[in-house]
């Protein structure tokens, strides 16, 4: 018998419907040769700096630097009740301890997400405990039942993944010693008051760097006026076309009499057309998706969407089967994959309108194992969804349209190119015309792109042509535009390098190398972060620096945190711990003493504040009697509750409610005070899994076997609608 761990419980009803199991217990499923069972992400926690040393709960600088001899982990923390643990946690935590202590358990398999961070979420639980047995890896990049199966069949050792560990590990610390120290030593130094606290980060402080440094260039931009000559010519037999006057490929010129002149020239002569370049070019598709280009593609395409909800949206249709693992940095996929992709894009096609255009091919472009780092590109999986929300349909049709492009026909369009030539000695330049027209359309019709076709004359070279129209037109430079999520999560993955959309050999070679700014599965989390700490918000779809964001780039006194080298080489450092080339023991030596160096710099800069924290005042008001114990029910920072808690009332409905929030709601004062008066609430606009609105009453009981409260659900009847 062997117990199996997985990351979540979803994965766990995947593997468990992979071997048949039907037997589910409190915590686990049971079947005749494996337990599985799972963990909610992280169970375990590193321990606060107080749980080491109880002099640090207050804050003091002279108690920093402050680095743990031994770090040592615990039940993680409940977010809604600070400083108390995880019941929930605490509970499975013990249940798979309890099954892996079982005599007739004899090894333990660890299925978490095959990265840094599922590597060490299954680690930190297994080898907390001292049970003696075999541990293995299940690799998975998807949870079909077909690769459970076959994953099942070739599981390894876990101590082959001692380099995976120790970079999770090595990152986990790291980060914990630098926001610990740091962002205690900043917020005692440069802010006044409590209540608040200054993020300081490995990764948080270069992104925010670079939102800042795209802030001032646009600050500092200062707007140049220039002119265009556009002429308008006409061919003997009638047909017109335009040209820009160009000299020493230059179009754009700073004064207008420069181009007034040339007007007075040109006004009614003949011209020549010098030259005639037709050049018919062909167009391929856009890569397959890794994590930080979907990121891009779905919040630079639709309102409301940011990189965290995409990652959210993505994990979940991976959970369910649909896609392959989401947190990829490959834009191509392994070869050994080659069939059954094949036969998933087979599927795919079926029905579509240009289904006899997809065929089928093995390309370099799309299968290269030298390109493959951990995980390939994110692709649909066999399994085909019957149903899914407007949110997950958006991504998931990204992802399938993004498959199939890449074997229909490549696009071909013919560009055409016309140097018409005025004949007067005094205009020295030459007028540039530019034709496009689409010839195939190819992979384009996937996601019908539109063209803009622009059609020259059908002319010859040495043809005579004449000048009808002319017309100067005046311009202004413009700023860059501010960083979207887009644009920023390019900057995270290359490092800062300027690549291009479609530059992908030199994109790849920077993401393959590990120089970069954060990783795919946290680079979302990082731009939240921003946004959470007050450094950053946003404009539409542009990200732009707060004062305080500001203010902190230019105060703070540890620039190394804010250079992208710097911590491009750090993640180029937990990359090669990763591959076994370079020693934790070595990265987490560098960390410290950076750390302590650090601090000193902090302790000496010059006292200034930039963040005058100030508690939020509770509101007093009572939304009226707990139905549980009578007392009066508030409002407070996390939900509204009974005031009669510290004696032991349970009542309390939270602002993060999981049943509302599957319905893309959140509870409201109006509804609480409904639900306190009568035992329910009418709410409009709640949205069902398949993402259609609809109307129902909410009614909050309390439970036959407990002291908790529950949601439930009525729905009026028409003409109880309708009388309403």
């Amino acid at each position: 018998m062997k117990v199996i761990i997985a990351e979540k419980p979803s994965v766990a009803k995947n593997i468990a419907d992979a071997l048949n199991i039907k037997g589910k217990k409190d915590g686990y499923y049971e079947g005749s040769n494996y337990i599985i069972t799972w963990a909610f992400g992280h169970l375990l926690q590193l321990y606060d700096a107080k749980d080491y040393d109880a002099k640090m709960g207050k804050w003091n600088m002279n108690y920093f630097p402050f680095i743990p001899s031994q770090f040592q982990y615990k039940v993680k923390s409940n977010p809604r009740l600070k400083g108390k643990e995880d019941l929930g946690a605490k509970k499975q935590l013990k249940i798979i301890y309890g099954l892996m202590k079982r005599p007739d358990v004899n090894g333990i398999i660890s299925a978490c997400d095959y990265d840094r961070e599922g590597q060490i979420i299954g680690d930190t639980i297994i080898y907390n405990t001292k049970i003696n047995k075999t541990v293995y890896r299940l690799l998975l990049n998807e949870w079909t039942k077909e690769e459970v199966l076959k994953g099942l069949q070739s599981i390894r050792p876990n101590s082959e993944m001692a380099s995976l560990r120790d970079a999770g590990i090595g990152r986990q610390w790291a980060d914990w010693v630098i926001g610990i120290n740091l962002t205690s030593v900043a917020t005692l130094k440069y802010q006044k008051g409590s209540g608040k606290v200054l993020n300081i980060g490995r990764v948080l402080l270069p992104t925010l760097k670079i939102i800042y440094d795209r802030d001032k260039e646009i600050e500092q931009f200062t707007p140049e006026d220039y002119f265009k000559l556009v002429a308008t010519f006409e061919t003997e037999s009638g047909q017109k076309y335009e040209g820009i006057y160009t000299i020493d490929n230059k179009d754009k010129f700073p004064k207008m009499e420069e181009l007034q002149q040339i007007v007075s020239f040109i006004n009614e002569k003949q011209a020549t057309i010098m030259e005639k370049k037709v050049e018919r070019k062909r167009e391929f598709p856009p890569y397959l998706f890794n994590l930080s280009n979907l990121q891009g593609y779905i919040t630079s395409k639709y309102k409301g969407w940011t990189s965290e909800k995409v990652l959210k949206v993505a994990q979940s249709l991976y959970e369910k089967k649909y896609i392959t693992y989401p947190r990829t940095a490959s834009v191509v996929l392994e070869e050994s994959l080659v069939g059954k992709v094949a036969n998933v894009v087979e599927k795919l096609k079926k029905g579509l309108p240009y289904e006899n255009e997809i065929k089928f091919k093995v390309k370099k472009r799309n299968f290269d194992n030298s390109k493959v780092e951990s995980h390939s590109a994110i692709v649909p999986t066999y399994v085909i969804p019957k149903s899914l929300s407007n949110d997950e349909q958006i991504v998931y049709t990204a992802i399938k349209n993004r498959l199939l492009m890449q074997f229909m026909p490549v696009a071909e369009y013919e560009e055409t190119k016309l140097i018409t030539k005025v004949k007067n000695e005094d205009v020295q330049g030459h007028f540039l015309s530019k034709g496009k027209v689409q010839l195939v359309e190819g992979w384009k019709k996937v996601e019908k792109q539109d063209t803009k076709d622009i059609f020259l004359p059908n002319v010859n070279e040495q043809e005579i042509v004449q000048v009808v129209d002319q017309n100067v037109t005046s311009h202004v430079t413009k700023p860059p535009n501010h960083h979207t999520e887009k644009t920023l999560l390019r900057i995270m993955e290359t490092c800062g390098k300027r690549v291009k959309e479609d530059d992908s050999e030199e994109m790849m070679s920077t993401i393959l190398s590990g120089y970069s700014i954060g990783t795919p599965a946290t680079r979302a989390e990082t731009i939240k972060k921003l946004k959470d700490a007050g450094y950053i918000t946003t404009q539409n779809k542009s990200l732009i620096c707060t004062e305080l964001g500001k203010k902190l780039v230019e105060t703070f006194p540890v620039k190394e945190l804010f250079d992208l080298q710097f911590t491009g080489r750090l993640e180029k450092a937990l990359f090669e711990i990763e591959k076994g080339n370079f020693q934790k023991e070595k990265f987490l030596q560098f960390i410290y003493q950076f750390t302590k160096k650090a601090i000193e710099k902090v302790k000496l800069d010059e006292d200034i504040i930039i963040q005058e924290a100030t508690r939020e005042k509770k509101s007093n008001e009572i939304l009226g009697k707990c139905p549980a114990c009578g007392e009066s029910v508030q409002e407070s920072y996390k939900g509204f509750g009974c005031t009669n808690w510290k004696n032991g009332c349970k009542f309390v409905i939270w602002k993060n409610d999981k049943f509302l929030a599957t319905m893309k709601k959140k509870p409201t004062k109006t509804m609480v005070k409904s639900i306190l008066a009568s035992g329910k609430a009418a709410v409009k606009g709640l949205t069902s899994k398949n993402g259609n609105k609809f109307d129902c009453i909410l009614l909050y009981e309390k439970n036959n076997e407990n002291d908790y409260y529950s949601w439930k659900m009525e729905f009026p009847t028409k003409k109880e609608a309708t009388s309403k």
